[in-house]
């Protein structure tokens, strides 16, 4: 029975932290105005961003490489590697979009209107770039409760629980990371 109620209690964490963290992010990235955080420094997170997102793909193929060769302790690192590195690029890319101005995807001249000439240039390219960035955004919110009870079935020894929801957590999860850096590449041109 106290099981139970600890499990449930877990249980709710996680279904609380999977709402408030996507709707925490997306406040402060539409709140009319930007934090002034005093300095220019911001404008760096996204490319450290990428670095994370392409350290949390090399962590989560590491990962799976330790399962699949049955080394249990690397593949838990690795996982736990890749949460952490996701954890970071969470608190960073929600400094970097509650502080600085959004970029536009195609405005060259960088005043924040893609004008009639911009657009006329980039034909399908900013069509692509939207699908790949809307894709990665909804399952980037999509996947945070999966993780989450990956993450607990494996701490808690629940693995049949944890092989099923894997399953499909991991290749969201593989996806969200690798499209993270394939669109810092499209977009990083117009910083």
């Amino acid at each position: 029975m106290i099981e139970t109620k600890t499990e449930n209690r877990h249980l709710l964490i996680i279904g609380v932290l999977s709402v408030v963290v996507p709707l925490l992010v997306a406040i402060l990235i539409f709140m009319p105005a930007k934090l002034d955080l005093g300095s220019d420094w911001v404008l760096f997170l996204p490319h450290l961003n990428a670095t994370l997102n392409s350290a949390t793909t090399v962590a989560l193929l590491l990962g799976l490489y330790f399962i699949k060769k049955k080394q249990i302790k690397y593949h838990r690192t690795a996982m736990f590697v890749a949460f952490a590195l996701g954890a970071i690029f969470l608190i960073s890319y929600v400094i970097y979009h509650a502080s600085a101005p959004s970029t536009i995807f195609g405005d060259t001249n960088r005043d924040g209107i893609l004008d009639e000439a911009e657009r006329a240039v980039l034909g399908t390219s900013r069509s692509v770039y939207l699908v790949v960035l809307l894709s990665h955004i909804i399952l980037a919110t999509i996947v945070v409760p999966f993780v989450l009870l990956a993450i607990y079935y494996a701490v808690n020894d629940k693995i049949q629980s944890h092989r099923k929801i894997v399953k499909w957590t991991f290749p969201i999860w593989l996806y969200v990371s690798i499209t993270g850096v394939v669109v810092y590449f499209m977009i990083s041109a117009y910083y």
